[in-house]
């Protein structure tokens, strides 16, 4: 007995020496592995600022949410990881199966059981009381109009970086700045509120206010949508631009994609067309060529020539019109769309003066929109051109654009001559409201003068009357300036009779100073009739008609006038 009592003895002396030791010792070491146990530091997610239309409507948002995170080995030593697991997988919709092998990892502290969860999700989760379950505070990205203007908005990836359109272009304004907090945990990894040292705020980032409306850019996709559902199309796309300021109130490309479900969309449902597909343009690269002509007094509105019964031999090769004509004025070179006749006004000028001009339009470059992946279209150095280039250049062959540059082009051309930068921001505000940016129209170039400008405004008009090649195209009430175009594309190095791109272009009012310009492009319509007055011109139509009333744009010609009928408007200029 007095061995053992001496044994107690010695050991309790041991443990009491212990004791005084841990409590009165340095033991600065111990000390350290403690605190780096218990001590943490939290990253606080940085809300992104959002994405609005010209009116407020929220476009992109961040919402907070959790990510739901296991302690295995708690899991495990809770005595009921099957209850657990199956509980989780129940709430969260997950294969149960999963949920137990992250959970079976006895040799872990820490497993993410589901990201990005809801809220209310994880506060059902949260008053099931769960031994080893914790949360940690994120912010997802989500867009509540899922498709709607989904190659202008982008997307944010799962680091919250953006990758695409808006949110890629303005991420460093959109990202804001991050939160710290310093503090420890105990046991279970809660927090010792009282024990927190540091607690930075996040910083949310700008918001930025687009030129698109949200219901005019409805409108323009379900116009496209109609438009490639009836011509069986591989793709359409649209910009609507205010002609006076460069603002892009709508820019649409089907087909699209799903916002909130970007990883599953492929390439080509993520390409922009609007700014980021380049092809030959056909006839609306008319309006350049003869808006230059005019302008350097080659030709003028009554000057007749010969479209030679629709096939014109030059340099030795053919030039058709794809309606035999024969003398036309310029006018009606214009109106009819005549291949032979946009050429031999053409070749009335010099190559350095077609040259110069087609620069001047903004051809052969960026328009400089606050978009990424904008291509800068195809337009060689003159030095390459060949002794055929003039003359197929005239009708919009031996060139590449975006439908972006020709509208641009159209509304220099309406706009008294003047070419303004198109623009997608209207104004970029902080997270304590103070204006960071707010975009003015920017004048870039001015190809050609007022008066030549004004006499292409009658000139175009022409084309949506009677007789002319946009019929389709023509909105009851008002007079509708503008241009067909009919390209055929070109596959394994020749022009295909089967597979080409039609489009419309114009504006209206044609003389309103508000007017506002439309691009419409439909990439291979099916059936006999692909040109662009039968295909794009409709489609025009169909957004004109709906943007004038939703703007309120008054019209400029009496309903029971018509928009035919009407004296040749250039004669009084």
């Amino acid at each position: 007995m007095d061995l053992v009592a001496g044994l107690l003895l010695i050991a309790l002396m041991a443990l009491a020496a212990r004791i005084v030791q841990l409590h009165v010792g340095p033991n600065d070491s111990l000390r350290r592995r403690i605190d780096q146990t218990r001590r943490y530091e939290d990253r606080l997610p940085e809300p992104r600022g959002r994405i609005l239309d010209r009116h407020g409507n929220i476009l992109a948002i961040d919402l907070a949410m959790r990510n739901v995170i296991a302690d295995p080995s708690e899991v495990l030593a809770s005595g009921n990881p099957r209850f657990i697991g199956l509980q989780l997988a129940r709430v969260l919709q997950l294969d149960p199966a999963m949920v137990m092998a992250r959970l079976n990892r006895p040799n872990r502290r820490f497993e993410y059981i589901q990201q990005r969860v809801p809220d209310e999700t994880a506060d059902l989760i949260r008053r099931m009381q769960l031994r080893g379950v914790s949360f940690d505070e994120v912010s997802a990205r989500h867009y509540p109009q899922g498709p709607l203007a989904c190659h202008v908005i982008g997307f944010a990836n799962l680091e919250n970086v953006g990758s695409a359109g808006i949110e890629q272009r303005f991420h460093t304004y959109l990202r804001g700045q991050p939160g710290l907090r310093v503090s420890e945990k105990d046991g279970r990894r809660r927090e010792i509120f009282d024990r927190r040292v540091l607690d930075i705020p996040p910083q949310r980032g700008a918001d930025i206010y687009l030129t698109i409306d949200q219901n005019l850019q409805y409108m323009v996709e379900k116009a496209l949508e109609s438009a490639i559902a009836e011509h069986q199309a591989k793709g359409a796309w649209a910009v609507v631009q205010r002609v006076r300021t460069g603002e892009i109130l709508a820019m649409a490309s089907l087909p699209g994609f799903d916002l909130n479900e970007y990883r599953s969309a492929d390439d080509l449902q993520k390409l922009n067309r609007a700014i980021g597909y380049v092809y030959e343009p056909g006839s609306t690269f008319k309006v350049a060529t003869i808006a230059a002509a005019l302008n350097e007094h080659r030709v003028t509105p009554d000057q007749v020539f010969d479209c030679e019964n629709g096939c014109w031999f030059f340099k030795g090769r053919p030039l058709r019109d794809y309606h035999p004509n024969g003398l036309l004025s310029v006018a009606d070179v214009l109106k009819k769309s005549s291949n032979i006749g946009a050429a031999k006004i053409t070749l009335t000028m010099e190559e350095k003066t077609v040259e110069r001009y087609l620069r001047a339009f903004g051809y052969g470059a960026p328009t400089g929109v606050e978009l990424p992946g904008e291509e800068g279209g195809i337009l060689a150095d003159r030095s390459q051109w060949t002794s055929l280039s003039l003359s197929r250049i005239a009708m919009g062959h031996e060139v590449g654009v975006t439908a972006l540059q020709m509208l641009n082009m159209l509304c220099a051309v309406a706009n008294d001559g003047m070419r303004v930068r198109p623009t997608i921001i209207r104004r970029l505000v902080d997270a304590e409201g103070h204006t960071l940016m707010e975009s003015k129209p920017e004048f870039v170039a001015q190809p050609i003068r007022s008066e030549t400008s004004a006499l292409m405004r009658k000139l175009l008009a022409r084309v949506t009357e009677e007789g002319g090649t946009g019929t389709r195209a023509a909105v009851e009430g008002y007079t509708v300036a503008g241009k067909t175009g009919t390209a055929e594309k070109a596959i394994n190095g020749s022009y295909s009779s089967r597979a080409n791109v039609s489009s419309f272009m114009g504006f209206l009012p044609a003389e309103d100073p508000d007017r506002i310009a439309i691009m419409v492009v439909v990439d291979e319509p099916q059936g006999a009739f692909r040109t662009g007055g039968v295909v794009a011109g409709p489609v025009f139509r169909e957004i004109a008609r709906q943007a004038v009333r939703y703007l309120d744009i008054p019209p400029d010609v009496p309903v029971e006038a018509g928009v035919e009928n009407k004296p040749e408007p250039w004669r009084s200029l």
